[in-house]
């Protein structure tokens, strides 16, 4: 029997495994119920941080795991600015802000964070939308951070933590949007020229990225590449133009060294798979969701492009995963086997991130009928 491991590694190579690989995306919020403790406590005091929380949620229902740890070109090549995170406003449920601070510039970061006891925090939210001001009057140091490795080392660190249980991965600069939010839909159609600059500056980024890790002595096992609601935000004629040159590019560089590469990108994603199939080298896609939430068929896609793609998704995150009985996910998994496993390069997911309270029972029925009606 194959290790999580050599199970994805081999659907990653287009090689066939001893049975579906199941990955459900449980990346953020079931790891953190697990632990028991407040939110605040793994995304602002490291404790665990949530690398450590997810590796340890993915033993725990034996998932065959993916984690991808984004690191910037600075932390590439070891020259980072110096940001630290500050608390700019306590409320009296426990709940606080926070504001990062550059030592080097003297500057505030533009946005603030929330941080709940029960919820991951809520990011990018700007300071007047709370009643707080650009640049606060008063805070106060984060005391008892745990402290961990950063950079190349802290990859290396999850790599030895993640071991036979997944893959591990790094951001290829690639994305599949380069717009969002209303304001720059309507900016992009006054004026796209500030949005071609933003593709050119995409590609040069993908080009630096790509070559510091053609020259790392241990290269991850995937590269990421995608972008959250990549058509939701833009037109397919959007991405098009802007973004699908940068996935492109990141692709065909990875597969020069011989890297798996993986978008993700939730919402509608029908003419994304369609693109990245026939014009691009990427090797994975999810998460394939269903209508309304996506435009996704998995059998439609398995027949069209299973042939260039590996194809993981697609279970229904609240309506099969959050509230459907132990049967109801059991069926769901059977089918999207049914409907993709055929040849392999399928990989068993979930439609996007599950909710913190999805039952555990049903995440290891998926994987139960990964091991078992997923046999090869």
């Amino acid at each position: 029997m194959m290790t999580s491991r050599e199970r994805l590694l081999a659907v990653l190579h287009r090689e066939m495994p001893d049975c579906v690989p199941c990955c459900p995306d449980i990346s953020n919020m079931v790891p953190c119920r697990l632990t028991g403790k407040p939110f605040w406590d793994i995304y602002v005091y490291q404790n665990p941080p949530l690398w450590k929380a997810y590796i340890d949620a993915l033993r725990y229902f034996d998932i065959d795991g993916g984690f991808e740890l984004e690191l910037s070109l600075s932390d590439l090549s070891g020259d980072k600015p110096e940001w630290e995170r500050r608390i700019v406003r306590r409320d009296r449920d426990g709940s606080f802000v926070t504001q990062e601070y550059c030592r080097q510039t003297g500057e505030w970061s533009k946005r603030v964070e929330v941080h709940t006891r029960d919820n991951p925090p809520a990011w990018g939210i700007r300071p007047e939308k709370i009643g707080l001001p650009a640049v606060p009057k008063t805070w106060e140091a984060v005391n008892g951070i745990r402290q961990w490795p950063a950079g190349l080392e802290l990859w290396k660190l999850i790599k030895k933590e993640m071991g036979d249980q997944g893959v591990i991965g790094m951001s290829s600069g690639g994305v599949t949007c380069l717009i969002s939010g209303p304001e720059e839909v309507c900016a992009y159609y006054d004026d796209p020229s500030p949005f071609y600059q933003r593709r050119q500056q995409a590609l040069r980024r993908v080009e630096t990225v790509m070559n510091r890790i053609a020259k790392l002595d241990e290269k991850p096992d995937f590269l990421f590449c995608g972008s959250s609601g990549s058509l939701i935000w833009q037109t397919p004629e959007i991405l098009r133009e802007l973004s699908l040159p940068v996935l492109k590019k990141a692709a065909e560089m990875a597969c020069d060294l011989g890297i798996p590469t993986h978008a993700h990108s939730c919402g509608p994603e029908k003419e994304l798979v369609r693109m990245a199939a026939e014009e691009t080298k990427l090797t994975v896609i999810d998460p394939l969701e269903i209508p309304p939430m996506g435009d996704c068929d998995l059998k439609e896609l398995k027949g069209r492009y299973g042939h260039k793609l590996v194809l993981k998704g697609n279970l229904h995150t609240t309506e099969v995963m959050l509230r459907g009985s132990v049967d109801v996910v059991a069926r769901a998994a059977r089918q999207a086997i049914d409907d993709a496993a055929r040849g392999g390069g399928f990989i068993l997911s979930t439609g996007d991130q599950c909710g913190r309270d999805t039952p555990d029972e049903n995440i290891r029925m998926m994987v139960d009928a990964a091991r078992t009606y997923g046999r090869y």
